[in-house]
C-alpha cells in the first residue's frame, strides 16, 4: 500500500516510460511527415471530443478498480477483528486447564494469517509459519492445495475437542464456530477478488483508444509547425497513461506490488495483538516501511 509519503519521480516514470517513448516517436514521425512531405492536419475538435470521452471512461475504470482495492482492504479489516475476537473467545469461554489447547489455536490463527497472505500472492503458503504450528501439522498441510483452509480445519477439530471434553458449553461452541465461519467467509471473498480478472478486453480497448486520441491530437497540432508539438504531446499523454496504470495496478490488490493490500503488515499486527492477549512479553515490532509503500 502506498503511504502518504513523497513518492519518487522514478516510480511514476517507470510506470509509463514505454508509453512516453511511443508517444514521442509517433509525434516526431507525424511532425516530420507534415513538415517535409505532406501537410496533414485535422480539426482539433476531433481530438478534444475523443479526449473528453476517454477521460470519462478512465474515471469509470478507476472507480471500479478502487472498489476492488477497497473491498480487499475491508476484508482484511474483518480478518483483524475476527482474529482478535477468536482469541478473546478462547480465553474467556474455556475453563481452567485449557491453556495448552487454546494457546495452540491462538498460534495457529497467527499462522493462518501469514499463510493466507502468502497464498493470495501466489507464494508458498507453508513458509514462515513453522514457529506457530507443530512440525506434525506443518508436514501434514504441505501437500494441501489450500493450506489456509487446512489450518482452519485444524481449528475446527480442536474446537470439537474443547466441546467434547466439556471445556466449553454448547452456546460457547456455537459462538466460536461462528467466528471461524466468518474467517472462512473472508477467505472466500478475498479469493473471489483474486480469481476474478478484470476484463482484459476493456483495458486493451481503452489503451487503444488513448493512442487513437493522441494520434488525432498530434495530427491536429501540426499547424504549429514547431518541434514544441512533441513535448506538448508527451505532457498531454502523461495524465491519461498514469490514470490508466493506477487503475490497472489497484484492480489487483494481491500481486505483491506497491499498491498491494498490506497483508504482511496486517498479519504482523494480528500476531502482536494475539501474543499480547496470551501474556507473552517478547512480541515482535510492527513492520515499519523503509520505502514509500508497505506490504
Amino acid at each position: 500500500m502506498i503511504l502518504e509519503k513523497r513518492i519518487p519521480i522514478t516510480y511514476w516514470f517507470n510506470t509509463i516510460k514505454w508509453n512516453i517513448l511511443i508517444v514521442s516517436v509517433f509525434s516526431a514521425i507525424v511532425y516530420f511527415i507534415s513538415e517535409y512531405f505532406i501537410d496533414i492536419n485535422i480539426p482539433i475538435s476531433v481530438g478534444a471530443f475523443l479526449g473528453t470521452a476517454i477521460a470519462l471512461l478512465l474515471s469509470f475504470k478507476l472507480s471500479h478498480s478502487y472498489d476492488r482495492w477497497w473491498e480487499a482492504r475491508k476484508i482484511w479489516g474483518l480478518i483483524v477483528n475476527d482474529s482478535r475476537t477468536f482469541v478473546l473467545q478462547l480465553k474467556g469461554f474455556t475453563k481452567s486447564g485449557s491453556k495448552e489447547i487454546t494457546d495452540r489455536m491462538a498460534y495457529r490463527q497467527i499462522a493462518w494469517c501469514y499463510s493466507f497472505s502468502q497464498n493470495l500472492r501466489n507464494e508458498n503458503a507453508s513458509i514462515n509459519i513453522n514457529e506457530f504450528i507443530s512440525q506434525q501439522e506443518l508436514k501434514s498441510i504441505r501437500n494441501q492445495n489450500n493450506i489456509p483452509l487446512a489450518l482452519l480445519n485444524y481449528q475446527s477439530q480442536d474446537l470439537s475437542i474443547l466441546h467434547e471434553e466439556k471445556r466449553i458449553n454448547d452456546y460457547q461452541q456455537i459462538q466460536i464456530d461462528n467466528t471461524l465461519v466468518k474467517l472462512c467467509a473472508s477467505m472466500g471473498k478475498a479469493e473471489r477478488i483474486k480469481n476474478t480478472a478484470f476484463p482484459k478486453t476493456y483495458r486493451m480497448t481503452l489503451h487503444l483508444f488513448i493512442y487513437i486520441f493522441l494520434v488525432s491530437l498530434s495530427l491536429a497540432l501540426t499547424e504549429m509547425h514547431s518541434l514544441v508539438e512533441i513535448p506538448i504531446m508527451v505532457f498531454i499523454s502523461i495524465p491519461f497513461f498514469l490514470v490508466q496504470k493506477i487503475a490497472y495496478n489497484i484492480q489487483n490488490p494481491f500481486e505483491n506490488k506497491p499498491t498491494d493490500t498490506p497483508m504482511t503488515s496486517i498479519s504482523r499486527t494480528i500476531e502482536i495483538n494475539i501474543k499480547q492477549q496470551l501474556g507473552i512479553e517478547n512480541v515482535p515490532e510492527p513492520i515499519t516501511p523503509d520505502k514509500f509503500y508497505i506490504l
